[in-house]
C-alpha cells in the first residue's frame, strides 16, 4: 500500500529495516430491508524530511489508499487490515454493512482469502456469543450470512477498534481477484448490523461521528486499472487541482418506512437530484417515477458498487430515441444497443452543471454476433419502489473525482461532489480512436442480438415504500447521527468554503530526493518505493494453519538505493 506521502516511504526504512452484466449488484434489497425500522512526530528528522518532500503536515485523521478495478471489470477493491489479518475489499457506496468471510464458509464462493477464526486475535470481542446473526441481501438475488463480532479495522493509517462487522459463514456472492468482502460506505439506517446490534455505527459513520477524521468525508478516484485512490478525512489533492470547480449536490432525505413508528425523514442513501439528461447538446428534464413524493425531482444514487448506469425506461427510451439506429434488444434486461460508430455525446446534469459522456465512457463493447452494433449505458428498469429511478455506477464515475460528505450535526448536511476530469463538453474522440479502444480493451460481448423490433415494456409502479405524510426535502440539516458537531462545517450551502477541504497526495513509486548539505553541495538520490511484504487472510507473524491457500501481493523489496539513501540522509541530520 502506498504511504500518504514521500517522507512516509523514507520513514519506512527508519522504522522497519526489514519490514455480461445483470441488476446492479450492490443495490441491496429493500424488500426485506424494509422490514428493519493526532498529529504527527515531532522528531527532529521527522521534520527535515517532511520539508524536503512536501512542505505538507502529517496527520493522523487523514488517509490516502490505492484502489484498483478488478479483472471482471465490475468490481473495485481497496486493501484493508481486519485484527492482524489483510484483506481486500470490495468498495460500496450503496450499502453500509461490512462484511468479510471467515474460515467457517465452506461453499464454492468462499474460496478467498479468510478471516481465520481459529487465530483468536486479541483484538476481537464476540459479539452475544457470536450468536447474532447477521443476513445480506441484494437486488441480483446474491447475499451473505453469518454472525456479528467486532474487530479493529484499518484503512491506511486510519484504525477503528472494535468496529462491528460481519463475518460470513454462508455466502453466494462470487468476489473476483481475492477480495474477501464488502466495506459499505452508506448511511447507518441501511446497516442491517446497526439495526441490529446497539452502538454498531458503520465503518465512516463510525468516524465521522467520532471526529475521528480531519473532515467527515471521503473521496474516490475510479480508473480502468489500480492507479485510483480511497481518501478519508481529506481528497486526493493530485486529482483535484481547483477545490472551487466541484459541483456540490445536497443528499436527500427519505421519511420512515410505512408501518414504522418513526415521525421524521433521516439520511439512507448517497441518493441527489438529477437535474437533466442531454444527448449531443439536446437536453430535456427527467420524469420521476413519483413525481408527488419527489417534489417532481429525478432521484439518482450515486453507487461505486455498480459498474453500470441504470435509469427508468420513461427517460431511457427518450435517451435512445435521439441516437440514429440505436433499439431496444432485451426487454428482460433493459439493454439497447447503438452503432459502435456512434459520435454522439450523453450527459448527465448534477448541482446545476452538465457532465459529458464521451462514447468510450458509455460504450459496453460490440455485440459478436453484430459487431457494428455496440451495447450501452444506460440500461432500463423498471419502477423501483423506494423512488430512486437512476442508479449511476463507475461509467459515470470514472468520469469525475467524487466526494461523499457524510454532514454535520446542527450545521450541514450531506453532500456529494463532482469534479470533472474533463472540461469537454463536445465530442472529442473520433470514429478510429472508439474503434481502437473498444479493441484494446478486449470489450466484445458473446452474444447475438434479435432481428426483429423490440417494443418498450410497460410497468405497473409499485407502492411508494416510505410515509408522505413525513416532510423530506434536500438540505436536511439535523441535530443527531451525522458529523459530530466539533467541526466547522465547510460546505454549508449558504457559506461554501470548499477551498479549505483538506487535501493528501498520494506518494509516487519512483521517489526523488535532492538535498543541500551545509556546505552547499547537493545530492540527487532516486529510488524506487518499496513496501512491506503481506500475505492475504494470515496475519502477520502467524504460524498457524493458514485459513486458505496463501495469497501473497507481489510489493517491492528493500533496494540498495534505499541503503544509499538512508546514509544520505543520516550524514546531514
Amino acid at each position: 500500500m502506498l504511504p500518504l506521502f514521500l517522507v512516509l516511504s523514507i520513514l519506512a526504512f527508519f522504522d522497519r529495516a526489514y519490514a455480461t452484466h445483470s441488476v446492479p449488484r450492490w443495490r441491496p434489497d429493500l424488500r426485506k430491508d424494509a422490514a428493519i425500522a493526532g498529529q504527527g512526530s515531532t522528531s527532529h528528522r521527522r521534520r527535515v524530511l517532511e520539508g524536503i518532500a512536501t512542505g505538507a503536515p502529517v496527520t493522523n485523521n487523514s488517509t490516502i489508499v490505492p484502489v484498483t478495478l478488478a479483472s471482471d471489470k465490475q468490481t473495485y477493491y481497496a486493501l484493508s487490515t481486519v485484527g492482524n489479518v489483510s484483506l481486500q475489499l470490495s468498495l460500496d457506496t450503496a450499502s453500509a454493512d461490512l462484511w468479510i468471510v471467515s474460515s467457517e464458509c465452506t461453499s464454492s464462493a468462499c474460496n478467498v482469502p479468510k478471516y481465520p477464526l481459529s487465530f483468536e486475535s486479541s483484538s476481537f470481542v464476540p459479539v452475544n456469543n457470536n450468536q447474532t446473526s447477521l443476513s445480506v441481501s441484494y437486488a441480483d438475488s446474491t447475499g451473505a450470512q453469518g454472525f456479528v463480532a467486532r474487530e479493529s479495522v484499518s484503512i491506511g493509517n486510519i484504525t477503528v477498534p472494535q468496529q462491528a462487522l460481519g463475518l460470513v459463514t454462508s455466502s453466494n456472492v462470487t468476489f473476483p481477484d481475492q477480495v474477501s468482502g464488502v466495506l459499505g460506505l452508506g448511511f447507518p439506517r441501511l446497516s442491517t448490523i446497526s439495526n441490529t446490534v446497539a452502538n454498531a455505527t458503520p465503518f465512516f459513520a463510525n468516524l465521522s461521528e467520532s471526529g475521528g477524521l480531519d473532515y467527515p468525508l471521503f473521496g474516490l478516484s475510479l480508473t480502468r486499472d489500480s492507479s485510483g485512490t480511497l481518501t478519508f478525512g481529506a481528497i486526493d489533492g493530485s486529482v483535484v487541482a481547483n477545490r472551487s470547480l466541484i459541483a456540490w449536490n445536497e443528499v436527500v432525505p427519505f421519511a420512515p418506512f410505512l408501518g414504522s413508528s418513526e415521525n421524521s425523514s433521516s439520511y439512507l442513501q448517497w441518493a441527489v437530484v438529477l437535474d437533466g439528461i442531454s444527448v449531443n447538446g439536446t437536453e430535456f428534464t427527467p420524469e420521476p417515477t413519483y413525481p408527488i413524493q419527489t417534489m417532481n425531482a429525478s432521484l439518482a444514487l450515486i453507487d461505486v458498487g455498480t459498474a453500470g448506469i441504470f435509469g427508468p425506461y420513461q427517460d431511457v427510451a427518450r435517451i435512445f430515441s435521439m441516437i440514429d439506429s440505436a433499439r431496444l434488444v432485451d426487454d428482460t434486461t433493459g439493454q439497447y444497443v447503438v452503432p459502435c460508430d456512434i459520435q454522439e455525446t450523453m450527459a448527465f446534469s448534477f448541482g446545476g452543471r452538465n457532465f459529458t459522456l464521451q462514447p468510450t465512457d458509455y460504450l459496453i463493447g460490440p455485440a459478436s454476433g453484430n459487431p457494428n452494433l455496440c451495447l450501452s449505458w444506460p440500461r432500463a428498469l423498471p419502477p423501483s419502489s423506494d423512488g430512486i429511478d437512476w442508479q449511476i455506477g463507475s461509467p459515470f464515475l470514472r468520469t469525475v473525482y467524487s466526494i461523499f460528505s457524510y454532514g454535520i450535526n446542527g450545521k450541514e448536511a450531506p453532500m456529494v461532489g463532482f469534479y470533472p476530469l474533463s472540461n469537454s463538453t463536445t465530442l472529442t474522440e473520433s470514429e478510429e480512436s472508439v474503434t481502437a479502444f473498444l479493441a484494446s480493451y478486449s470489450a466484445t460481448v458473446a452474444t447475438t442480438l434479435p432481428n426483429i423490433l423490440i417494443s418498450t415494456p410497460t410497468y405497473t409502479t409499485p407502492l411508494y415504500t416510505f410515509n408522505t405524510s413525513v416532510s423530506a426535502t434536500p438540505g436536511k440539516i439535523i441535530k443527531t447521527g451525522l458529523g459530530t458537531s466539533t467541526y466547522s462545517a465547510l460546505l454549508n450551502s449558504k457559506h461554501l468554503n470548499a477551498t479549505a477541504i483538506p487535501t493528501l497526495t498520494p506518494s509516487p513509486t519512483v521517489a526523488t530526493l535532492i538535498l543541500t548539505d551545509t556546505s552547499g553541495h547537493t545530492v540527487t538520490t532516486t529510488s524506487t518505493a518499496s513496501h512491506r511484504s503481506i500475505t492475504l487472510g494470515v496475519p502477520e507473524g502467524w504460524t498457524g494453519t493458514s485459513a486458505a491457500p496463501a495469497h501473497g501481493l507481489n510489493f517491492a523489496t528493500k533496494s540498495l538505493a534505499w541503503f544509499a539513501l538512508a546514509a544520505v540522509v543520516c550524514a546531514l541530520l
